[in-house]
């Protein structure tokens, strides 16, 4: 603001206010009248939405399953972990299995307080809602995205999305880990308790995989996607069977998924990729009957029947890790096991859906299984990852299988990394995620000849 020289200038007419003075005081009043209450927290964020700068993309997901049972009358509080930092968030909610509508009562989302607890960061429960209602119906087959509500959430944070829906289908997720970190869920005691902030109704015993009141590591019940409005640049999204789930990763620690987001989390905001995590245990890559299951129920649908719902329709999907195949080429009781062929074809199909959509898609080896060498299932693994490597299909490559294998044995994992035949522990999911170049996901540099190099002998 300019001033007049001392004692020349106009003099203000008796009972006008002084410009400079005026003009203060406006632009002290006019941010009061017109921004929005805002929000209810400290956590909470701004009352109006970012601008162009801050995209909408997932930063969170775990793919549902199959379902199983009724939903007696409790409430289920969903724990989830943001991969980035965000706002206005959103929630997805699904019916995919389910053979009647899923009337959904009531829902909230809020920010956890501490990891093994149902209680809420004091001031950060929201309530969802569904085209401005309270309340929602989803019809078998659908999922629908909650309105977006004024929540902040940072890098690394746990969500809790509470649902309550008496005798709806449960359309599930389960792997478990043998961990309280998330994914998992609390059952309440009876009732609705989508708005309890405290643990009283939440109790914090392990329930394994069940239906009872109590902590249930690895299960979740309806929620399979959340989103927001984020500095990072868009999603990268893993497909996968349970070694992207995270199953039998014993030990203590978390998947090499969420050790991945971490490691791009030291990268600044606008640079960072949130991590979406698409694994089943026990899917196969390509369209055939599950090995382990003839119900449909236990293990999703094939990879190709699932990449829209699960990968392509999330929001900001940038990147997809497609690390899948062993189960196929593994067999079960109710599937033999399938030629390297089927597997190669399928990657072939998926990576061409996804680039159709603007995706870049990096392939993964396929990791130890405990074949017997010289064996045809260990050759079809062999040409499996000979394709990942160098048959030119994928934007980049991901070598897990040099990552864990044991040198003096490379049909199986290195003994340290070791859960069983075919799921590695704790230890190897770290080791997994520090073999993982950023570059792939243009976050460095990547040269294609280091992974060549990985071939086993």
């Amino acid at each position: 603001m300019t001033s007049s020289p001392r004692g020349g200038g106009h003099r203000a007419r008796r009972g006008a206010w002084p410009v400079p003075l005026l003009l203060l005081l406006v632009s002290l009043l006019v941010p009061l009248v017109a921004a929005p209450p805002a929000a209810a927290s400290g956590d909470a964020a701004g009352p109006r939405e970012p601008g162009p700068a801050h995209g909408r993309s997932a930063i969170w997901s775990a793919s549902l399953q199959g379902v199983h049972g009724t939903s007696p009358d409790l409430t289920v509080r969903n724990i989830a972990r943001a991969s980035v930092s965000a706002a206005w968030l959103r929630v997805r909610v699904g019916n995919p299995y389910g053979d009647r509508p899923a009337v959904f009562r009531s829902a909230t989302i809020g920010l956890q307080r501490r990891v093994g607890e149902a209680d809420l960061v004091p001031r950060s429960l929201r309530t969802l809602t569904f085209g401005g209602r309270t309340q929602v119906t989803v019809a078998p087959g659908e999922r629908v995205y909650s309105d977006p509500v004024p929540l902040r959430v940072s890098a690394q944070q746990n969500l809790a999305v509470s649902l309550y829906a008496p005798g709806a289908p449960v359309n599930d997720h389960t792997f478990p880990p043998p961990s309280p970190n998330p994914p998992g869920s609390f059952l309440s005691l009876g009732g609705d308790h989508t708005r309890d902030t405290g643990d009283a109704a939440y109790p914090e015993e392990d329930g394994g995989l069940s239906a009872e009141p109590g902590y249930h590591p690895g299960q979740l019940w309806w929620v399979d996607v959340v989103d927001g409005r984020t500095p990072a640049a868009g999603a990268i999204v893993a497909l996968g069977n349970s070694n992207t789930s995270g199953h039998n990763a014993t030990g203590g620690g978390d998947r090499w998924t969420d050790l991945l987001a971490r490691r791009i989390n030291a990268l600044p905001p606008h640079r960072q990729l949130a991590v979406a995590n698409a694994g089943i245990s026990g899917n196969t890559v390509s369209r055939q009957p599950n090995p382990y299951d003839p119900t449909g129920q236990c293990c999703g649908p094939p990879a190709p029947d699932r990449l829209e719902d699960d990968v392509l329709g999330l929001a900001g999907a940038r990147y997809m890790i497609l690390f899948e195949g062993t189960n196929d080429l593994g067999g079960g009781e109710f599937a033999p096991p399938a030629p390297a062929e089927q597997v190669v074809d399928a990657m072939r199909e998926i990576t061409e859906r996804a680039r159709a959509r603007g995706l870049k898609v990096v392939g993964a080896t396929l990791m130890p299984m405990c074949n017997a060498a010289g064996g045809a299932r260990e050759a079809n693994r062999l040409a499996v990852n000979e394709f990942v490597r160098t048959g030119g299909l994928f934007d980049g490559v991901i070598d897990f299988d040099a990552a864990v294998r044991d040198p003096a044995d490379p049909t199986r994992f290195r003994a340290e990394y070791e859960a069983d035949c075919y799921h590695p522990n704790a230890a190897g999911h770290a080791a997994m995620a520090e073999a993982i170049d950023l570059g792939v996901f243009g976050l460095g540099r990547w040269r294609a000849d280091d992974v060549r190099a990985g071939r086993a002998a």
